[in-house]
Protein backbone atom coordinates (compact mmCIF):
# COMPACT_ATOMS: atom_id res chain seq x y z
CA UNK A 1 0.00 0.00 0.00
CA UNK A 2 1.59 3.45 -0.71
CA UNK A 3 1.09 5.88 2.23
CA UNK A 4 -0.18 9.33 1.22
CA UNK A 5 2.64 10.94 3.12
CA UNK A 6 6.45 10.92 2.81
CA UNK A 7 9.64 11.57 4.62
CA UNK A 8 12.41 13.45 2.78
CA UNK A 9 15.26 16.23 3.26
CA UNK A 10 14.49 19.85 2.26
CA UNK A 11 17.02 22.76 1.42
CA UNK A 12 15.47 25.14 3.90
CA UNK A 13 17.49 27.66 2.64
CA UNK A 14 21.06 27.64 0.46
CA UNK A 15 23.81 27.19 2.39
CA UNK A 16 25.67 24.57 4.68
CA UNK A 17 24.93 20.74 5.25
CA UNK A 18 22.83 22.04 8.40
CA UNK A 19 20.06 23.32 5.93
CA UNK A 20 19.18 19.90 5.35
CA UNK A 21 16.05 19.35 7.06
CA UNK A 22 13.20 16.83 7.50
CA UNK A 23 10.47 16.76 6.64
CA UNK A 24 7.22 15.87 5.09
CA UNK A 25 5.26 16.33 1.53
CA UNK A 26 2.58 14.32 0.02
CA UNK A 27 3.96 11.70 -2.20
CA UNK A 28 4.40 12.30 -5.83
CA UNK A 29 2.12 10.44 -8.39
CA UNK A 30 3.79 9.14 -11.51
CA UNK A 31 2.96 10.77 -14.64
CA UNK A 32 2.95 9.59 -18.42
CA UNK A 33 5.89 7.62 -19.12
CA UNK A 34 7.13 7.60 -15.22
CA UNK A 35 7.41 5.06 -12.30
CA UNK A 36 6.54 5.50 -8.80
CA UNK A 37 9.67 4.00 -6.65
CA UNK A 38 9.68 3.08 -2.69
CA UNK A 39 12.81 4.19 -2.37
CA UNK A 40 15.42 1.87 -0.16
CA UNK A 41 19.01 4.00 -0.79
CA UNK A 42 19.91 7.20 -2.27
CA UNK A 43 23.51 7.83 -3.50
CA UNK A 44 25.16 11.28 -2.70
CA UNK A 45 27.01 13.25 -5.34
CA UNK A 46 28.74 16.79 -5.89
CA UNK A 47 25.89 17.76 -7.90
CA UNK A 48 23.65 17.70 -4.81
CA UNK A 49 25.99 19.32 -2.71
CA UNK A 50 26.25 22.25 -5.15
CA UNK A 51 22.66 22.44 -5.60
CA UNK A 52 22.46 22.93 -2.06
CA UNK A 53 24.65 25.67 -2.31
CA UNK A 54 22.13 27.32 -4.50
CA UNK A 55 24.51 27.09 -7.77
CA UNK A 56 22.78 23.95 -9.21
CA UNK A 57 19.07 24.51 -9.77
CA UNK A 58 17.39 21.43 -10.96
CA UNK A 59 15.93 21.63 -14.33
CA UNK A 60 12.12 23.37 -15.32
CA UNK A 61 9.54 20.08 -14.14
CA UNK A 62 12.21 18.29 -11.82
CA UNK A 63 11.51 18.06 -7.81
CA UNK A 64 13.20 20.40 -5.72
CA UNK A 65 14.39 17.65 -3.40
CA UNK A 66 18.24 15.98 -3.91
CA UNK A 67 18.99 12.77 -4.93
CA UNK A 68 19.79 12.26 -8.50
CA UNK A 69 19.74 8.37 -8.00
CA UNK A 70 18.32 5.65 -6.02
CA UNK A 71 16.96 2.25 -5.74
CA UNK A 72 14.13 0.41 -4.88
CA UNK A 73 11.21 -1.15 -5.47
CA UNK A 74 8.37 0.06 -8.25
CA UNK A 75 5.22 0.42 -6.26
CA UNK A 76 3.16 2.59 -9.10
CA UNK A 77 3.25 2.83 -13.02
CA UNK A 78 2.58 5.84 -15.32
CA UNK A 79 0.81 5.71 -18.34
CA UNK A 80 2.38 4.20 -21.31
CA UNK A 81 5.21 2.40 -19.16
CA UNK A 82 5.83 -1.16 -20.37
CA UNK A 83 9.62 -1.59 -19.42
CA UNK A 84 8.92 -2.09 -16.30
CA UNK A 85 6.22 -3.68 -13.53
CA UNK A 86 5.07 -3.24 -10.02
CA UNK A 87 7.46 -4.86 -7.74
CA UNK A 88 10.60 -4.65 -10.03
CA UNK A 89 13.55 -3.98 -8.13
CA UNK A 90 15.58 -1.18 -9.90
CA UNK A 91 18.07 1.27 -9.64
CA UNK A 92 17.52 4.55 -11.23
CA UNK A 93 19.14 8.04 -12.53
CA UNK A 94 16.31 10.50 -11.29
CA UNK A 95 16.37 14.27 -12.31
CA UNK A 96 15.36 15.09 -8.77
CA UNK A 97 13.66 13.84 -5.18
CA UNK A 98 15.86 10.64 -4.28
CA UNK A 99 15.86 11.67 -0.89
CA UNK A 100 12.89 10.71 -0.13
CA UNK A 101 10.97 7.42 0.94
CA UNK A 102 9.30 7.68 -2.69
CA UNK A 103 10.52 9.27 -5.82
CA UNK A 104 9.26 9.49 -9.25
CA UNK A 105 11.36 8.89 -12.40
CA UNK A 106 11.32 8.79 -16.22
CA UNK A 107 10.87 4.78 -16.68
CA UNK A 108 13.27 5.03 -19.40
CA UNK A 109 16.12 5.96 -16.72
CA UNK A 110 15.83 2.38 -14.83
CA UNK A 111 17.27 0.09 -14.65
CA UNK A 112 17.05 -4.00 -12.86
CA UNK A 113 19.35 -4.20 -10.00
CA UNK A 114 22.90 -6.00 -11.31
CA UNK A 115 22.30 -9.60 -9.80
CA UNK A 116 24.95 -9.46 -6.74
CA UNK A 117 24.64 -5.84 -5.40
CA UNK A 118 22.61 -5.17 -2.65
CA UNK A 119 19.82 -2.17 -2.61
CA UNK A 120 23.05 0.20 -0.81
CA UNK A 121 25.14 -0.75 -3.97
CA UNK A 122 22.55 -0.44 -6.51
CA UNK A 123 21.86 2.81 -5.58
CA UNK A 124 25.97 4.20 -5.97
CA UNK A 125 25.33 2.95 -9.66
CA UNK A 126 23.42 5.19 -11.84
CA UNK A 127 24.67 8.88 -11.44
CA UNK A 128 28.15 7.71 -11.63
CA UNK A 129 27.84 5.28 -14.34
CA UNK A 130 25.18 6.72 -16.70
CA UNK A 131 27.98 9.88 -16.63
CA UNK A 132 31.40 7.72 -16.89
CA UNK A 133 29.68 6.11 -19.97
CA UNK A 134 28.08 9.46 -21.42
CA UNK A 135 31.52 11.00 -21.23
CA UNK A 136 33.63 8.69 -21.91
CA UNK A 137 32.32 6.52 -24.61
CA UNK A 138 29.30 7.96 -26.31
CA UNK A 139 30.80 11.39 -26.54
CA UNK A 140 34.51 10.51 -26.10
CA UNK A 141 34.38 7.10 -28.28
CA UNK A 142 36.61 5.89 -26.23
CA UNK A 143 38.46 2.48 -27.79
CA UNK A 144 40.00 -0.60 -26.47
CA UNK A 145 44.16 0.23 -26.87
CA UNK A 146 43.52 3.64 -26.08
CA UNK A 147 45.26 5.58 -23.12
CA UNK A 148 42.91 7.66 -20.67
CA UNK A 149 43.88 10.10 -17.61
CA UNK A 150 41.23 10.11 -14.69
CA UNK A 151 41.61 12.84 -12.64
CA UNK A 152 40.13 12.59 -8.67
CA UNK A 153 40.46 8.70 -9.29
CA UNK A 154 39.50 7.91 -6.00
CA UNK A 155 36.17 10.05 -5.96
CA UNK A 156 32.46 7.92 -7.22
CA UNK A 157 33.08 9.19 -10.61
CA UNK A 158 36.65 8.16 -10.63
CA UNK A 159 36.36 4.58 -9.03
CA UNK A 160 33.85 3.91 -11.50
CA UNK A 161 35.60 5.40 -14.75
CA UNK A 162 39.08 3.46 -13.84
CA UNK A 163 37.19 0.18 -13.02
CA UNK A 164 35.08 0.49 -16.29
CA UNK A 165 37.82 1.63 -18.52
CA UNK A 166 40.14 -1.06 -17.58
CA UNK A 167 37.70 -3.82 -18.09
CA UNK A 168 37.09 -2.69 -21.69
CA UNK A 169 40.90 -2.59 -22.76
CA UNK A 170 42.01 0.55 -21.84
CA UNK A 171 44.99 1.75 -20.23
CA UNK A 172 44.16 3.93 -17.29
CA UNK A 173 46.46 6.59 -15.25
CA UNK A 174 44.79 8.58 -13.00
CA UNK A 175 45.94 11.30 -9.90
CA UNK A 176 44.60 11.26 -5.83
CA UNK A 177 45.52 13.60 -3.17
CA UNK A 178 47.58 10.87 -0.74
CA UNK A 179 49.01 7.41 -0.84
CA UNK A 180 46.17 5.18 0.55
CA UNK A 181 43.92 6.95 -2.53
CA UNK A 182 46.49 6.48 -4.62
CA UNK A 183 46.69 2.52 -3.96
CA UNK A 184 42.82 2.10 -3.86
CA UNK A 185 43.16 3.94 -7.55
CA UNK A 186 45.86 0.54 -8.22
CA UNK A 187 44.06 -2.03 -6.78
CA UNK A 188 41.00 -1.08 -8.51
CA UNK A 189 43.53 -1.43 -12.13
CA UNK A 190 44.71 1.81 -12.80
CA UNK A 191 48.54 0.78 -14.40
CA UNK A 192 49.93 4.17 -12.39
CA UNK A 193 48.40 6.20 -9.82
CA UNK A 194 50.05 10.31 -9.12
CA UNK A 195 50.29 11.59 -5.44
CA UNK A 196 49.20 15.18 -7.50
CA UNK A 197 50.87 16.84 -4.09
CA UNK A 198 53.97 15.21 -4.67
CA UNK A 199 54.41 14.85 -8.12
CA UNK A 200 53.87 16.56 -11.22
CA UNK A 201 51.43 14.61 -12.84
CA UNK A 202 52.07 16.33 -16.25
CA UNK A 203 55.83 15.14 -16.31
CA UNK A 204 54.82 11.72 -14.72
CA UNK A 205 52.64 11.12 -17.58
CA UNK A 206 55.27 11.98 -20.03
CA UNK A 207 57.54 9.76 -19.07
CA UNK A 208 55.15 7.01 -18.59
CA UNK A 209 53.57 7.36 -22.29
CA UNK A 210 57.60 7.91 -23.81
CA UNK A 211 56.43 11.62 -24.71
CA UNK A 212 53.50 10.76 -26.89
CA UNK A 213 50.57 11.70 -24.03
CA UNK A 214 47.32 10.19 -22.94
CA UNK A 215 43.79 9.98 -25.85
CA UNK A 216 41.40 11.16 -23.53
CA UNK A 217 41.38 12.97 -20.00
CA UNK A 218 38.27 12.64 -17.58
CA UNK A 219 38.57 16.33 -15.51
CA UNK A 220 36.82 17.43 -12.29
CA UNK A 221 39.06 20.27 -11.59
CA UNK A 222 39.20 22.77 -14.51
CA UNK A 223 40.80 25.89 -13.33
CA UNK A 224 44.82 25.75 -14.43
CA UNK A 225 44.54 21.91 -14.68
CA UNK A 226 42.91 22.55 -18.49
CA UNK A 227 46.28 24.37 -19.55
CA UNK A 228 48.17 21.48 -17.96
CA UNK A 229 46.10 18.68 -19.59
CA UNK A 230 47.03 20.48 -22.78
CA UNK A 231 50.22 19.20 -22.71
CA UNK A 232 49.32 15.77 -21.67
CA UNK A 233 47.50 15.09 -24.44
CA UNK A 234 48.56 13.17 -27.27
CA UNK A 235 47.79 14.20 -31.35
CA UNK A 236 43.90 14.22 -31.62
CA UNK A 237 43.61 13.89 -28.34
CA UNK A 238 39.71 14.57 -25.94
CA UNK A 239 39.86 16.62 -22.90
CA UNK A 240 36.03 16.17 -21.37
CA UNK A 241 34.79 17.82 -18.86
CA UNK A 242 32.55 17.14 -16.35
CA UNK A 243 32.83 19.81 -13.62
CA UNK A 244 34.93 22.55 -12.26
CA UNK A 245 36.10 22.47 -8.96
CA UNK A 246 39.23 24.80 -9.40
CA UNK A 247 36.80 27.21 -11.29
CA UNK A 248 35.99 27.11 -14.61
CA UNK A 249 38.16 29.81 -16.42
CA UNK A 250 41.51 29.31 -17.38
CA UNK A 251 44.25 30.64 -19.46
CA UNK A 252 45.02 28.81 -22.44
CA UNK A 253 47.42 28.52 -25.31
CA UNK A 254 44.90 27.59 -28.26
CA UNK A 255 47.99 27.24 -30.60
CA UNK A 256 48.99 23.90 -28.80
CA UNK A 257 45.33 22.28 -29.32
CA UNK A 258 45.42 23.45 -32.33
CA UNK A 259 48.90 21.83 -33.58
CA UNK A 260 47.86 19.20 -31.63
CA UNK A 261 44.49 18.78 -33.35
CA UNK A 262 42.87 18.40 -29.83
CA UNK A 263 39.41 18.37 -29.09
CA UNK A 264 37.96 20.20 -25.61
CA UNK A 265 34.63 19.04 -24.58
CA UNK A 266 32.48 18.91 -21.54
CA UNK A 267 28.51 18.50 -20.43
CA UNK A 268 26.34 18.38 -17.53
CA UNK A 269 24.35 14.56 -17.39
CA UNK A 270 20.96 16.62 -16.03
CA UNK A 271 20.26 18.54 -18.45
CA UNK A 272 20.78 15.46 -21.24
CA UNK A 273 17.03 14.90 -23.36
CA UNK A 274 15.24 11.84 -21.84
CA UNK A 275 16.62 10.26 -25.40
CA UNK A 276 19.95 10.70 -24.87
CA UNK A 277 19.39 9.30 -21.11
CA UNK A 278 17.35 6.01 -22.67
CA UNK A 279 20.63 5.52 -25.03
CA UNK A 280 22.91 5.22 -21.74
CA UNK A 281 20.61 3.04 -20.38
CA UNK A 282 20.18 0.92 -22.95
CA UNK A 283 23.79 0.83 -23.57
CA UNK A 284 25.09 0.37 -19.91
CA UNK A 285 22.53 -3.01 -20.08
CA UNK A 286 24.18 -4.21 -22.85
CA UNK A 287 28.22 -3.81 -21.68
CA UNK A 288 28.48 -2.74 -18.76
CA UNK A 289 25.84 -4.72 -16.38
CA UNK A 290 27.63 -7.85 -17.51
CA UNK A 291 30.76 -6.62 -15.97
CA UNK A 292 29.38 -5.77 -12.73
CA UNK A 293 27.26 -9.43 -12.50
CA UNK A 294 30.99 -10.73 -13.43
CA UNK A 295 32.62 -9.20 -10.94
CA UNK A 296 34.71 -7.43 -12.92
CA UNK A 297 33.09 -3.92 -12.38
CA UNK A 298 31.46 -3.21 -8.72
CA UNK A 299 30.35 0.04 -6.92
CA UNK A 300 32.94 0.98 -4.37
CA UNK A 301 30.25 2.18 -1.35
CA UNK A 302 32.26 4.28 1.05
CA UNK A 303 29.81 4.90 3.96
CA UNK A 304 26.24 4.71 4.35
CA UNK A 305 23.91 7.02 6.52
CA UNK A 306 20.39 7.05 7.79
CA UNK A 307 18.24 9.43 5.84
CA UNK A 308 17.65 11.83 9.10
CA UNK A 309 22.00 12.01 8.77
CA UNK A 310 21.92 13.85 5.59
CA UNK A 311 23.53 16.85 6.48
CA UNK A 312 26.90 14.56 8.14
CA UNK A 313 26.57 12.78 4.09
CA UNK A 314 27.32 15.67 3.13
CA UNK A 315 30.16 17.17 5.32
CA UNK A 316 31.77 13.91 4.44
CA UNK A 317 31.33 14.73 0.66
CA UNK A 318 32.99 18.29 0.79
CA UNK A 319 35.82 17.05 3.42
CA UNK A 320 36.89 14.84 0.24
CA UNK A 321 38.35 11.82 2.77
CA UNK A 322 35.91 9.06 1.25
CA UNK A 323 37.12 6.36 -1.14
CA UNK A 324 34.15 5.85 -3.38
CA UNK A 325 30.52 6.50 -2.99
CA UNK A 326 28.17 7.86 0.12
CA UNK A 327 24.86 6.63 -0.02
CA UNK A 328 21.34 7.30 2.40
CA UNK A 329 19.90 4.34 3.62
CA UNK A 330 15.74 5.90 3.33
CA UNK A 331 14.03 2.39 4.09
CA UNK A 332 13.74 1.89 7.59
Amino acid sequence: MIEQTMKCVEIREPGGPDVLTMTERNVPVAGTGEILVKVASAGVNRPDVIQRKGLYPPPPGASDLLGLEISGEVVALGEGVTNVSIGDTVCALTNGGGYAQYCVVPAEQCLPIPSGLTMEEAAAVPETFFTVWFNLYLQGGLRPGQTLLVQGGSSGIGTTAIQMATALGVTVFTTAGNDAKCQACRDLGASLAINYKDKDFVEVIKEATNGKGVDMILDMVGGDYISRHIKCLAKKGRLINIAYLQGSKAEVNFMSVMMKQLTITGSTLRQQPLAIKKQIAQQLRETVWPLIESGKVKPVLFKSFAMNEAAAAHELMESSQHIGKIVLNVES
